[in-house]
């Protein structure tokens, strides 16, 4: 520890990101990518992008992806705010609109950003614990709070609260912005998106990041009402006006124009995430009902920690949380056809070994 570091530096624990290791032959499962590449149309876009315009600075209001995204949702380009990855969304939410000295709400189990992004704005937080099902406790969403966030479907339960709990939150909190973080809605939940008009506190957050296929390329963004998106814009170009590429522009255009090509990888995720959740259950796992793509699972009878060990001598890497409540569970991202039956086939192997232990 540096002594030129200030005292809320000193103080930081940083987010962790999931592992991307390096092995070859390796099925990864274990950061929720989407198992399928993002269609010709966008990676063309991206191509025709890399000419000599990149001399020029990109168009720091992402205009023309602003109005892309509004027509995707039936909104007016107001009401949207594009971003380099959801997390910057979620970065300036906390420093700009969540209110210092009352406590910031989010569930217990939940996305390990959270806590982070308190700790680097000096915010207080206050989790709230999900019941014995893991699933969010709507009333216990209540004043006074210094604002309230939780993924919906919530990571790593892979769960979805009905949008008419999410308008019970919305209700109880009016004088505080209630930021919905949608990163996996589009593998089976509804977005909260259509309860912008009648909530001025709402806030909803997505990324192109998972459904989109396009992790690598960094686009996330915030829908709300109009003074919500002034907030974000008036710290966003108070700390980098250019947060957005011109390859990435270009990038996540077209990948809300490919409507066909996103509604077929969204499927095939689907179909694969039903089919591994019979596997599991087969196998004697117990499975968190998921709306994302993974699963959440653990197996009563052998430990969370010795199963994914097992898993990564096989070549196989799935996220292990050594953390309270939770650290039996597995959290597995879907994969393809050919990645599900090698996760399957090496479980029922690791199981039927009578070399793993609880």
């Amino acid at each position: 520890m540096s002594r030129f570091w200030n005292e809320r530096l000193q103080q930081l624990t940083p987010y962790v990101p999931g592992e991307q290791p390096q092995m070859t032959n390796l099925v990864k499962l274990n950061t929720n990518e989407h198992p399928f590449g993002p269609g010709e149309a966008v990676t063309q876009a991206i191509r025709e992008a890399a000419d000599e315009r990149l001399r020029l600075y990109p168009d720091p209001d992402a205009t023309r992806l602003r109005q892309a995204i509004a027509d995707w949702f039936g909104l007016e380009a107001s009401r949207v705010f594009p971003a380099n990855g959801s997390d910057e969304v979620l970065a300036f939410i906390f420093q700009g609109l969540f209110r210092p000295g009352e406590p910031v709400l989010f569930p217990d189990i939940s996305y390990s950003f959270y806590p982070v992004y308190c700790g680097l704005y000096g915010l207080e937080s206050r989790t709230v614990a999900l019941d014995e099902q893991l699933r969010i406790p709507v009333e216990a969403f209540q004043p006074p709070n210094g604002g309230v966030i939780f993924p919906n479907p919530n990571a790593p339960t892979g769960r979805f609260l009905d949008l008419e709990s999410v308008e019970r939150i919305l209700v109880a909190n009016p004088d505080r912005v209630v930021v919905i973080d949608e990163a996996y809605v589009d593998f089976g939940g509804e977005s909260a998106a259509r309860l912008i008009p009648d909530h001025p506190n709402l806030l909803v957050t997505q990324t192109l990041s998972k459904s989109r296929s396009l992790a690598g390329l960094r686009v996330g963004y915030a829908l709300g009402q109009q003074h919500l998106i002034e907030g974000l814009e008036r710290i966003k170009n108070s700390f980098n006006s250019y947060t957005l590429d011109r390859l990435a522009q270009a990038g996540a255009i077209a990948a809300f124009r490919d409507e066909a090509g996103f509604r077929a990888g969204q499927q095939a995720v689907i179909e694969q995430r039903e089919r591994l959740n019979a596997g599991l259950e087969a196998l004697g796992f117990e499975v968190v009902p998921s709306r994302a793509n993974f699963v959440f699972c653990r197996h009563p009878a052998v430990s969370g920690a010795e199963l994914a060990a097992q898993l990564r001598e096989r070549h196989i890497i799935v996220r292990h949380f050594d953390k309270p409540r939770i650290e039996q569970y597995l959290r597995v991202t879907i994969g393809t056809g050919e990645e599900m039956t090698a996760l399957l086939t090496a479980l029922d192997d690791i199981l039927n070994s009578g070399e793993v232990t609880a």
